[in-house]
């Protein structure tokens, strides 16, 4: 029998079922293929995983699954490997053409690919139909129909500050103006007031407790109370629509409509990037390499609780029949999602400036001193030297 000198490699991910089982299980499968090679996979935190810098996590891990916001600070510290280096134009090609949004132009830097976006994800709307049936009610289509649904005591949203930035960006974008339109404000002062206070007036019909509370933390509300009947905008997660995960079944759905239009949100999700100091480059590039293609994503990657990156699995007539659609539903929102900024200096700003808002929302205050202070940390953020 054939002897092995087994390869260990290690990767860093998020704690949560969508975050941990798919790479898990993915692994097992590599492994399964390539004996080998043994792929060890630890968690962090939904905050930790949103903070943490990736140059230390690169030195202790072989694979990183990152947000991509960090990809320039990646690019310009060199701590991951641009992939597209590596990988063949035609694999290449297939995850640009299949694309869900913006994701794949999310982790490219200075025209290289520094992560496969393996986890699509932006901010949808869910709701227990249990909950609005038994009311009379009906899951809200317009902005309008929120707010009156709202002020019924029956709608919550992610409030922890990087959610409540997100959530501020989400109105910009739906009043018609992207945030970072310059290098000196982060938006203009009639947008950024008409959006501070539109998100005030919805913040304040909700329970307070939501602004501790991350989507995650959302979601387990409103599946283990019977207090939730909807939430209209946190990063999505499937799992909650799939029989079985948790004591009650979401349905997720695209936006409110704003002014006539669907709301826009803040796309997120996640990318597996190399590490720049891995010892065993060959394996841990072929191990990413099959865990985003199209095959994995629509089979062991979907099936193990994952939210695949991959187009062509938000399409998969069998993922979306166990997950009560929730990918052809939310894929409009997808696909219309603003791409936040990703210079290396941005995850300053980022780490700040929800602080603001989410005091703005929490106490209120003049909006344009809020805006004047995202503003002072937004353009000290553009010079590295003093992040």
């Amino acid at each position: 029998m054939k002897s092995y000198k087994m390869k260990k490699l290690k990767g860093i991910t998020w704690n949560h079922t969508r975050g941990l089982l798919p790479m898990v299980a993915t692994a097992q499968r590599f492994t399964e293929l390539y004996p080998d090679v043994e792929i060890s996979w630890e968690k962090r935190s939904l905050q930790e995983f949103a903070d943490a810098s990736i140059e230390d996590l690169a030195k202790r891990f072989d694979l990183l699954v990152i947000d991509h916001p960090w990809t320039g600070f990646g690019a310009a510290t060199n701590t991951i490997v641009p992939l597209s280096d590596y990988f063949s134009a035609e694999y290449i090609k297939d995850q640009e053409v299949n694309t869900v949004g913006k994701s794949y132009e999310s982790y490219v830097f200075d025209n290289k690919l520094w992560a496969l976006p393996i986890d699509a994800a932006t901010p949808v709307a869910a709701a227990r139909l249990d909950i609005l049936e038994k009311n009379g009610l009906k899951v809200p289509e317009t902005y309008d129909d929120l707010l009156a649904l709202a002020k019924k005591g029956l709608v919550a949203f992610a409030g922890i500050p990087v959610d409540s930035l997100m959530s501020f960006y989400s109105f910009c974008c739906s009043l018609g103006e992207a945030p970072f339109q310059s290098q000196q404000k982060v938006i203009s002062e009639e947008t950024g007031i008409k959006a501070l206070q539109m998100h005030r007036e919805l913040a304040q019909l909700m329970d307070p407790a939501n602004f501790n509370r991350n989507p995650i933390q959302v979601y387990e509300a409103m599946v283990n109370t019977d207090e939730i009947a909807y939430c209209p905008f946190a990063y999505g997660y499937s799992n909650y629509s799939r029989i079985g995960y948790s004591k009650h079944l979401l349905h997720f759905y695209d936006l409110v409509k704003l002014n006539d239009q669907p709301m826009i949100s803040s796309l997120g999700g996640t990318g597996l990037a190399v590490s720049a100091f891995s010892e065993n480059l060959p394996e841990a590039l072929k191990y990413a390499e099959f865990t985003g293609s199209s095959q994995v994503q629509q089979n062991i990657f979907a099936d193990n609780g994952g939210q695949p990156g991959h187009l062509q699995a938000w399409k998969n007539e069998r993922i979306n029949g166990i997950t009560h659609d929730y990918f052809k539903n939310t894929l409009p929102a997808l696909e219309r999602a603003f791409l936040r900024p990703r210079y290396s200096g941005h995850m300053y700003f980022q780490d700040h400036a929800g602080d603001v808002v989410r005091d703005y929302l929490m106490n209120g205050g003049d909006e344009k001193e809020v805006l004047a202070a995202m503003d002072a940390l937004y353009v000290k953020s553009l010079n590295p030297a003093t992040v």
